[in-house]
C-alpha cells in the first residue's frame, strides 16, 4: 500500500514538473471572419487612425520669388554669359498637413506658417485626389490658417475632442506628411499641458501648446494629433529636435475650433493686450532680491505677476500701471504667475474695463484696465 501511494505521488510530481514547463499561452480570444482575434489583428492606434485618417490631408505650396541680379563686380564676365543674369521670379515650393473638419464646406484647418504670403495652395486627399486650395484667412497670433476645396460628397470630416481634456500621461498620436512622406502615423504621449510658446523663444505668438513626445517632423505642421478616442485634440506646430528624442507641439484644439470659426466667417481674429511684459514672481524670490543689498527694487513678498516693462501708449500706461507693480489679481481671479492673467486677458472683451489688483510697494491698489485689440504684425 504505502508503495502504491509512493508511486502515484511521484507520478503526480513529474506531472507537476512537465505542466510548469510548458510555455504559458494567453487566453483564447474570440476569432475575427478571418480567423484573427480582434487584440491580435489591430491595436487601439490603428482603430483611431482609420476614424481620422481620410480627413488628414498633403498641402503643397509655391509663391515667387524675386531673383537678385549677379553683381558684375563679383561674377566673371565669362560665367554671366555661361550663366546669364537673371531678373525673373523664382519659385519656392513649400508643404505641410492639414485636417478637413467641415466637409460640407470643404474647409481644412492648418498652420498659419504652412500657408503664409503664398501664391498656389494644392492640397492632396487621403484617397490620392489633388484638389486646388484658396486660404480663407490666416492668423499669426495662433499660427492657424483655413483653406477651402471645392466640396463633394467624398469628403469626410475629423472629429474634433476637447483639449482641455487632456491629461500628462495620456496616448498622443501625430499624423501628416513629414518630409513628404504622406500618411505617416506616430506614437506617444501627452508630455506636458499648457507650454507657453514664449518659453520656446517665440514673442509674437500667444499659445499655450501641448507637448507630445510622438515624432513630429518638418511637414507635420498642420497635421492632427489626435486621442486613443481617434478624436482631434491638437493641430501640430512646432519641433524642437536636439540630442536625444525631439520634443513636439500641438496648438489645442479648443482654441484652433474658435480661431478656425472666425477666420471661416471672414472675421478677423482679435486679440485684446495689456501693453505689459511680465515675468512670475515668487514670495521667496522676492526675499532674496530684498535681503540683497545692492537690490535696485524692493519686491512685495508673494506670488503674481511682476511687471518688467510697461509699453509706451498701452492700455497699460493709460491705467497706470508702472515697472515693480506686481498683479495678484484680476477680475477677482487670483494671478500666481504670468499665464494667470494672460488667460483672462484672452477672454476680456476688448473696450471694456478689467479690474486688477495690483501690489505697489506696501500699498495694494485697485485698477481699471481696457484692453486694446493687439496690433498686427508687420
Amino acid at each position: 500500500m504505502r508503495r502504491r501511494c509512493s508511486a502515484a505521488l511521484l507520478g503526480l510530481g513529474w506531472l507537476l514538473v512537465l505542466w510548469l514547463a510548458l510555455p504559458l499561452q494567453p487566453a483564447a480570444a474570440d476569432p475575427g471572419a478571418d480567423g484573427l482575434s480582434t487584440v491580435e489583428a489591430h491595436s487601439f492606434v490603428a482603430t483611431a487612425v482609420r476614424a481620422v485618417a481620410p480627413a488628414v490631408v498633403r498641402i503643397d505650396t509655391e509663391r515667387s520669388l524675386v531673383a537678385q541680379p549677379f553683381d558684375p563686380a563679383l561674377l566673371d564676365p565669362m560665367l554671366r554669359d555661361l550663366f546669364g543674369d537673371p531678373l525673373g521670379s523664382l519659385h519656392e515650393r513649400g508643404q505641410g498637413s492639414g485636417v478637413i473638419f467641415d466637409a460640407a464646406k470643404g474647409l481644412v484647418l492648418t498652420n498659419a506658417h504652412v500657408v503664409d504670403q503664398v501664391d498656389r495652395v494644392e492640397v492632396s486627399l487621403a484617397d490620392g485626389q489633388q484638389l486646388d486650395g484658396e486660404v480663407v484667412g490666416a492668423d499669426a497670433i495662433t499660427d492657424l490658417a483655413v483653406v477651402r476645396i471645392a466640396s463633394n460628397p467624398e469628403l469626410q470630416a475629423a472629429r474634433l475632442g476637447d483639449s482641455e481634456a487632456l491629461e500628462v500621461g495620456d496616448w498622443a498620436i501625430a499624423l501628416g506628411s513629414p518630409y513628404g512622406l504622406e500618411r505617416t502615423v506616430t506614437l506617444g504621449i501627452v508630455s506636458s499641458l499648457h507650454r507657453d510658446i514664449n518659453a520656446l523663444g517665440f514673442a509674437d505668438k500667444r499659445l499655450d501648446l501641448i507637448q507630445t513626445d510622438a515624432a513630429i517632423n518638418p511637414g507635420n505642421s498642420g497635421g492632427p494629433l489626435i486621442n486613443a478616442a481617434g478624436e482631434v485634440v491638437g493641430i501640430n506646430t512646432l519641433v524642437r529636435s536636439g540630442p536625444g528624442a525631439g520634443l513636439g507641439f500641438a496648438i489645442p484644439i479648443n482654441l484652433a475650433r474658435s480661431v478656425a470659426d472666425q477666420l471661416s466667417r471672414g472675421t478677423a481674429v482679435v486679440h485684446p493686450y495689456l501693453g505689459l511684459q511680465l515675468v512670475p514672481l515668487t514670495a521667496r524670490r522676492a526675499r532674496d532680491n530684498n535681503r540683497d543689498p545692492g537690490a535696485l527694487l524692493q519686491l512685495p513678498e508673494r506670488d503674481g505677476a511682476l511687471v518688467q516693462r510697461v509699453i509706451v501708449d498701452s492700455p497699460a500706461e493709460k491705467a497706470g500701471l508702472r515697472r515693480g507693480d506686481l498683479v495678484v489679481a484680476v477680475a477677482d481671479q487670483p494671478v500666481s504667475e504670468p499665464r494667470d492673467l494672460l488667460q483672462q486677458v484672452e477672454r476680456a472683451a476688448v473696450g471694456q474695463p478689467l479690474p486688477l489688483t495690483v501690489v505697489r510697494g506696501q500699498s495694494e491698489l485697485q485698477l481699471a484696465i481696457r484692453p486694446a485689440a493687439l496690433p498686427q504684425p508687420g
